[in-house]
């Protein structure tokens, strides 16, 4: 299906064109969030979108699910009650690197360490790009923002380590520039069962690009291409190799961990349900 039949499909009619700035990765990210559900054969009432604040966060007006614009880092609990009184639903929960990682720090460590089945899908541009340009727990470390003129002393969170380390069961990473591989991964992160995360390196040209002078956004595509390697070659990668090409600001792309043995969540309250109403 070409993508005009896919936002009749799924776009909510009349909010076309997006707001998102020019080069902005953000709509290509909600384009792959759609062409997944696509390929699962999903329909529109079996999938929820719940967002926060933020430009990843315009997503859920734009898409024609059951969608939920809700409170600055607080869309993964709020995503929680969804599926918790609605388990059937496939609940996609689009967030930025500063509403996922800042003020919804801690509300995405008990999402994963609970393994409820949501799958977060993270618009990583490195910067809050909405509020004026701001550094994030993203923000690599020596990166100019306008709270860091002087440059960030702060190294970034491993994101994908620090959700695996508090229980994610699934845990990937692609980029805008790799469209198809990133449509891949959110497919699979739906269909797994439990909590899924996907890493999505966007390009935020107005904000980070322009401080950090890395070009306009065709600069910052070549950047994630020449700077993503494909998990199976990044494995097979020798230990000096791997430590330059992490020291050169390489990262893998692709489904980086998988684990299928852990119960999920919501299943394991309807056992809870079951020996509080046996009254063991």
């Amino acid at each position: 299906m070409g993508m005009e039949q896919l936002v009749e499909k799924y776009f909510r009619p009349g909010r076309l064109p997006h707001i998102w700035c020019p080069g902005c990765g953000h709509g290509i990210i909600t384009g792959a969030i759609v062409k997944a559900v696509d390929k699962l054969g999903l329909s529109k009432d079996e999938v929820a979108v719940i967002s926060g604040i933020g430009c990843s966060s315009r997503a859920s007006g734009y898409l024609d699910f059951n969608t939920a614009n809700t409170l600055h880092g607080r869309a993964l609990p709020i995503a929680s009650g969804l599926k918790m009184a609605n388990p059937k639903l496939k609940v996609i929960v689009p967030s930025g690197d500063g509403d996922a990682t800042a003020i919804g720090g801690n509300h995405l460590i008990h999402a994963a360490r609970r393994n409820i089945d949501l799958t977060l899908v993270v618009y990583n541009n490195s910067i809050y790009g909405m509020t004026g340009g701001q550094y994030s727990p993203m923000t690599p470390k020596g990166s100019k923002a306008t709270t860091a003129p002087y440059l960030t002393i702060e190294p970034a969170f491993n994101l994908l380590d620090l959700a695996k380390a508090a229980g994610a069961t699934f845990v990937a990473r692609s980029t805008t520039f790799h469209v198809q591989n990133m449509v891949d991964c959110i497919a699979k992160g739906i269909q797994h069962k439990g909590f899924s995360i996907i890493e999505c390196v966007s390009a935020c040209p107005t904000n980070f690009g322009r401080q950090n002078r890395m070009g306009a956004a065709p600069r910052m595509m070549e950047w994630q291409r020449d700077h993503a390697v494909m998990v199976g070659a990044w494995n097979r990668m020798d230990e000096a190799t791997r430590a330059k090409a992490v020291a050169d600001g390489k990262f893998p792309i692709g489904v980086l961990y998988e684990d299928n043995t852990v119960q999920e969540y919501t299943e394991a309250y309807d056992e809870l349900i079951k020996r509080a109403q046996g009254g063991k």
